[in-house]
C-alpha cells in the first residue's frame, strides 16, 4: 500500500491562538500519520492560519479521519482538506 501527503488548512479560533502549542498537540495525535510541515500564513488581523504536511497510509477514509481528529484539538476553528498527493 502506498502514502499519500495530506495538506490541511488550521484556522484557530482567534489571533491570541498559541500555534506553537498547537503544533506539539498535532504532533502528538495517534493515528494521523507523520507529521512532514508546518507553515504558518498571515489572514487578516492578526490572524495566521496553520498549513499542515501529514504523511499517511493511501486508504479509503483515511483524510477524514485526520481532519475530524485535527478539528477537535482546542482552539481550532476549522479545519480544510487542501491537496493530496501520491508519494
Amino acid at each position: 500500500m502506498g502514502k499519500v501527503l495530506v495538506t490541511y488548512k488550521i484556522m484557530p479560533s482567534s489571533p491570541s491562538t498559541d500555534l506553537s502549542k498547537m503544533q506539539e498537540t498535532i504532533k502528538a495525535l495517534d493515528g494521523i500519520g507523520e507529521v512532514k510541515d508546518f507553515k504558518e500564513e498571515p489572514v487578516a488581523f492578526g490572524l495566521k492560519s496553520l498549513t499542515t504536511l501529514i504523511a499517511m497510509p493511501d486508504e479509503a477514509g483515511i483524510t477524514d479521519k485526520a481532519e475530524d481528529a485535527l478539528s477537535k484539538i482546542e482552539d481550532v476553528q476549522s479545519v480544510e482538506t487542501v491537496g493530496v498527493t501520491l508519494l
